[in-house]
């Protein structure tokens, strides 16, 4: 099968990275959003989709509270969750949804292990985890995502050069907010609240039995009784590190 130019250019490119930069370490990209002009200040929330199921108590005080977010969603979650995508897509002035990603697969173009997941391990597969999933957003209806977010959060350098080749913004954070989902609610309820004016904040909504997702609706909560104002992240101007969005 014939890959198009373009692939095969991307392709090409970051292998190149590859070769002259084998021993780079990997990256965790920040990202902020530019501060409110005034007021008590703006935050980017972002949800991440990974796999399994929902959190309806997150969806459900999205939607109670009027609260925007960016939902970032794999090939495999959204299979999954039909009847939370069509309430996302029932309000489509709160949730935008984007590419985490067809399989769940860190955007490493080398074999190795990341919190225990495998790495893509080459160019062709970390570009085929960017592309499933954005096809599988597309069989949604959905536009076009124009953000990315791996597996993770972590990225080779090369492969955050190729992604961006691709056309993709790539989503850091600045704010942690349920460490995976694997913080008690009481912590992740301390850690959202303490966001400050420009604060992106990374959080799962797809662990409805874990604590975590209590403290994500209470963080929230207390950040809008603060007059904190949500912004989602096609609405802002953010500006990442690594050559991540610019």
């Amino acid at each position: 099968m014939r890959l198009p130019q373009k692939r095969l250019c991307v392709i090409a490119m970051s292998v190149a990275l590859i070769s002259s930069a084998r021993a780079a370490p990997l990256v965790e990209p920040t990202l902020h959003i530019k501060p409110a002009a005034s007021g008590t200040g703006r935050v980017a929330l972002t949800l991440d989709a990974c796999g399994g199921k929902t959190d309806t108590r997150i969806l459900s005080a999205l939607v109670e509270n009027r609260i925007p977010a960016t939902i970032f969603v794999t090939g495999i979650w959204l299979k999954r969750n039909a009847a939370a995508v069509a309430i996302m897509q029932a309000h489509p002035d709160l949730f935008e949804l984007e590419n985490h990603g067809g399989r769940h697969v860190p955007a490493v173009d080398t074999p190795q292990k990341i919190y225990g997941i495998n790495s893509a391990g080459s160019p062709e597969a970390v570009l085929a985890e960017v592309e499933s999933g954005a096809a599988a957003l597309a069989r949604t209806g959905e536009p076009a995502p124009k953000w990315f977010r791996g597996a993770t959060a972590e990225y080779s350098p090369s492969a955050i050069a190729m992604i961006r080749k691709l056309g993709f913004k790539i989503a850091g954070f600045s704010v942690n907010g349920d460490g995976g989902s694997l913080l008690g609610a009481k912590e992740t309820t301390r850690r959202i609240a303490a966001a400050k004016d420009g604060d992106v904040i990374i959080a799962h909504i797809n662990q409805p039995t874990h604590a975590a997702g209590e403290g994500v609706v209470q963080g929230l909560l207390a950040l809008k009784d603060k007059g904190m104002t949500f912004v989602r992240l096609d609405d802002a101007d953010g500006t990442g590190n690594h050559g991540t969005t610019e």
